[in-house]
């Protein structure tokens, strides 16, 4: 068994053999294999050098090279004025390219400028449109990250922005007629208030109504023809009740102006008013001299309704009837009757088919300046 001390010697011995061959003092043949050795480790070291990344001095330059062209989005912006150059707020800017789900809209602000952000590069083209104005273009091409300024668009005023139309209600239309008919008079002096020549004339209103059956009541010429009527009658000693002299004759004239008044009211202006029907005779004046005499004689019972349809005339017939029994009131006593009343009313129904007649064929020649309408208004004029 070798002892430590025997251990220890022999280490020296070795570790001297060691320092002889590393630094000259052994052997050749012990320097050559540890050469090689360390020849052949740094041969397989070399590639791995070699492979390891390099630092970049322009890593941006290198990636912005490989960034699509099409990805450096660029903005549109321009202003819209007038003419004038006064700037145009609210105007409508539409961006199209070739490929229409790439349209944007947008509106030009208070300073009249519009604005596009985000937009692909390429070809565009700028429809500006506002109110008033003719529609205008533009065109361009945005370059990659371009911000592309739009020269001043200027908008003409469209040609059709002059035009102004101005539309009245039916009751103006109406109220306008009211004043051509109140001018209507047989041979420039007697009245002819309740005629109209437009076929298509716009319905009355209640207080239209009145007004006419008011204007017709106080009417100079009807106080004169009252007057003639009333001394025909005291001529022939019509109601005898009323007996002769001034006494006898005023009592007739205002029997027979009592007549007219509670007729026109009555039957132009209340019961009208109610059955909301037309007082109105409507001129026809065209079409056969057959159909022209078969519609001035329904037009004695029948009538046009605010509705624009015909209808019988109750207004008419009741009216004459209601005014035939109010007369009882003031007529002498010898002459009130009821079968009298009844009388009276068909007697206004045939002198009412024997003054449309006359409106038909001679009142109108008779009537100085007729208004006129054009057949377009009466276009759409119903007939019975």
């Amino acid at each position: 068994m070798v002892n430590s001390a025997t251990k220890l010697s022999c280490s020296k011995s070795l570790g001297r053999k060691v320092r002889g061959l590393v630094f000259g003092g052994g052997s050749l043949r012990w320097v050559c294999p540890n050469f090689l050795l360390l020849c052949v480790f740094l041969l397989c070291s070399f590639p791995a050098f070699a492979q390891s990344p390099q630092p970049s001095d322009t890593p941006s330059a290198t990636a912005q090279a490989h960034t699509p062209a099409e990805l450096l989005r660029g903005t549109i912006s321009g202003t819209v004025a007038d003419r004038t150059g006064a700037v145009i707020p609210g105007a409508r800017v539409k961006l199209s390219r070739e490929d229409s789900s790439l349209s944007q809209e947008t509106m030009s602000d208070s300073d009249g400028q519009f604005y596009f952000a985000g937009v692909t590069p390429g070809s565009f083209q700028l429809t500006i449109s506002s109110p008033g104005f003719a529609a205008q273009t533009a065109s361009g091409r945005l370059h990659p990250g371009e911000d592309y300024t739009v020269p001043p668009v200027l908008l003409d005023v469209a040609a059709a922005a002059a035009e102004v139309k101005v539309a009245m209600t039916p009751v103006e239309i109406a109220e306008a007629e009211i004043k051509d008919e109140e001018k209507q008079r047989i041979l420039g002096v007697i009245p002819n208030f309740y005629v109209t020549y437009n076929s298509a004339a716009a319905p009355l209103n209640p207080k239209q109504k009145f007004e006419l059956a008011w204007k017709a009541t106080i009417d100079p010429i009807n106080f004169g023809m009252t007057g003639a009527i009333a001394g025909v009658q005291q001529a022939v000693d019509a109601f005898s009740g009323y007996g002769q002299g001034a006494q006898g004759y005023a009592k007739r004239y205002a029997a027979s102006y009592a007549d007219s008044a509670i007729s026109t009211f009555i039957g132009g202006a209340i019961l009208p008013s109610v059955l909301k029907q037309d007082p109105r005779y409507f001129y026809k004046g065209t079409g056969t001299r057959r159909s022209r005499i078969i519609y001035a004689l329904a037009n004695a019972v029948i009538c046009k309704g605010d509705n624009g349809h015909w209808q019988v005339n109750y207004s008419s017939m009741l009216g004459s009837l209601a005014a035939g029994g109010i007369s009882n009131l003031y007529y002498p006593e010898s002459d009130r009757d009821s079968t009298v009343t009844f009388e009276n009313t068909l007697i206004a129904i045939g002198s009412n088919a024997a003054n449309n007649l006359l409106q038909e064929f001679l009142i109108r020649k008779l009537t100085r300046n007729p208004p006129t309408y054009t057949p377009a208004t009466s276009a759409s004029a119903s007939r019975p």
